[in-house]
């Protein structure tokens, strides 16, 4: 179409609401309501997750499992993982948070080589749980790195179980447990596990604190001598052909595996006699966790799974809150840790932050206009734009993340330079001498070219980023929907507003400040003044006649 007709048709279209300026309002008015009910619909999520080229398995065997057949059914696993074609590589360690405990690090190939969606990190990880399900001495499930480093251990989302009240451990344990259970009946979460066991097998140690006083022994004394046989203990260092070599005591295997081995082991007593460290010492067979978990200085249980097919992380926290205020007893809470407590806490700050930013600048116009109601003009058609980018969210299944957050900023920015492009040049038409209907319509005439130009630019530049793929595809795919989806609906919203809005705010200024006329020097405002005046003359004489 050319730009002639394009700008007649505009002009049409433009004059209803500056005629009927209950369109302008009503139009804001709509914006206003949609923008908040998408910011209630569109998934929230605190990052993108993206396809690291990695993922990582975590191994559980039964309690009571030793190292070497954790790492027996760790290794089967890594088989049969690394006959997967998408697979280049495959790594794993043992004894990571226990003897029973494994994780398998698994390399992709590169994004080259997993195009399409049924290769990307997140079908691998569907297949490779699919094969972790057939395996029956161990629980494990497959997961993504974390996206930000120090924060959790991988993707999803972590939270711990407290026990506020004291209850005993068995009681504690069935409370996670029935918890856990409820949440993985909710479709927003998935695979929602605990690592923690109450079952290990172990020997309770109680030293016979009276007999050691009796003999001339600090009990210290007798537990720092297990602690450096039967565990260990750092000695020194030593170097040998420009290598360090640390020195560590400790029992041979089979001397700790035998419990008539503290016959064997002495410690001194005052008058200087060696006595055997068994008959300081009685041990007893019991089944306990390996190590008692604090969260905050309370006893806690955690708690780490996935987010559920077609759900964001925000609908995770929503369901889990849930859940915990229905099924917990009193005296029991939760608390999210890593990366999933950073947004449960940063969530309700959004609003806060882009009031704030549209407040500053306001602010800015304020200073600029030298009035407190014309910037008013060009706020209230940033609406279009959050609205047009939250549209384009729910459209294209993008979360409402921190990376759209941060284009919904810079997209207030560039709506309001778009919006002052009209309202200052239909403030140079006014104090030139033109109505207010006149001047509105004239700066929205000769501004469209402009406006258009600024706006295009800005969202083919976009386009590449709305469509990337491969690495951080997902955070560039979230960026361009945000901002191109803003920057068409905002500038189209806006291109019809805010004349209106300009008529309405100016005629509110004029009542406190008149406006002070003068010649312009825009030859463009300068011919279409001569222009009007020659149409009045022209009217005056058709009426006398």
């Amino acid at each position: 179409m050319p730009f002639g007709a394009l700008l007649g048709r505009y002009t049409k279209v433009a004059m209803l609401p500056i005629r009927q300026k209950w369109l302008a309002a009503a139009g804001v008015t709509v914006a206003l309501a949609l923008t908040a009910l998408l910011l209630r619909t569109v998934p929230t999520g605190f990052v993108p997750d993206e396809d690291m080229g990695s993922l990582m398995v975590d191994v559980s065997t039964p309690s009571g499992y030793t190292l070497a057949k954790t790492e027996e059914v760790t290794n089967r696993l890594a088989d049969q993982i690394q006959q997967m074609p998408e697979v280049e590589s495959v790594g794993g360690v043992v004894g990571f948070g226990g003897a029973n405990k494994g994780m398998v690090q698994v390399q992709l190939r590169p994004w080259s080589q997993r195009t399409g969606s049924a290769h990307t990190s997140w079908a691998v990880s569907e297949r490779i749980n699919e094969i972790l399900a057939n395996e029956h001495e161990a629980e494990s499930f497959a997961m993504s790195p974390g996206m930000i480093d120090g924060y959790g251990r991988g993707g999803g989302f972590e939270l711990s179980v407290t026990n506020k009240n004291g209850q005993d451990l068995r009681t504690f344990f069935d409370v996670t447990e029935r918890f856990v259970e409820a949440l993985n009946r909710r479709p927003e979460v998935s695979d929602a596990y605990t690592g923690y066991a109450i079952d290990y097998p172990q020997y309770r140690v109680d030293v016979d604190a009276s007999r050691c006083k009796k003999l001339g022994v600090s009990p210290s004394t007798v537990l720092n001598e297990l602690g450096a046989f039967l565990g260990s203990s750092y000695v020194s260092n030593f170097n040998k052909y420009n290598q360090v070599y640390q020195v560590t005591m400790q029992l041979r295997p089979a001397d700790r595996a035998d419990l008539h081995s503290l016959d064997r082991l002495f410690v001194r007593s005052a008058e200087g006699a060696m006595l055997p460290v068994s008959q300081f010492v009685t041990l007893r067979k019991e089944y306990m966790p390996q190590s008692l978990s604090r969260f905050n200085m309370v006893g806690s249980i955690g708690i780490t799974g996935s987010v559920g097919q077609g759900s964001s992380t925000g609908d995770a926290i929503r369901a889990i809150r849930e859940v915990a205020q229905k099924e917990l007893p009193v005296g029991y809470g939760i608390e999210f840790s890593g990366i999933t407590r950073e947004e449960s806490q940063t969530g309700s700050n959004v609003i806060v932050i882009f009031l704030v930013c549209v407040f500053f600048v306001y602010l800015i116009m304020v200073a600029l206009y030298e009035s407190l109601f014309i910037p008013l003009a060009v706020i209230l058609g940033v609406p279009f734009g959050l609205t047009g980018a939250l549209l384009f969210a729910l459209l294209f299944g993008v979360e409402n993340n921190i990376y759209l957050q941060v284009g919904l900023i810079m997209l207030i920015g560039l709506l309001c330079k778009t919006a002052i492009l009209l309202t200052e040049y239909a403030t140079q038409c006014r104090q030139a001498g033109m109505s207010l209907k006149q001047s509105a319509f004239f700066a929205a005439k000769m501004r469209l070219r402009p406006i258009l130009m600024t706006s295009l630019t800005m969202i083919f530049g976009m386009l590449p980023l709305m469509f990337a793929s491969g690495a951080g595809a997902n955070g560039s795919r979230t960026v361009g929907v945000g901002t191109v989806g803003g920057m068409l609906i905002g500038t189209l919203g806006l291109l019809f507003v805010v004349p209106a809005l300009f008529v309405i705010f100016q005629t509110l200024q004029e009542h406190f400040k008149p406006v002070d006329f003068q010649p312009s020097d825009d030859p463009l405002i300068v011919e279409e003044m001569k222009k009007i005046e020659e149409y009045t003359k022209q009217k005056e004489r058709n009426s006398h006649e």
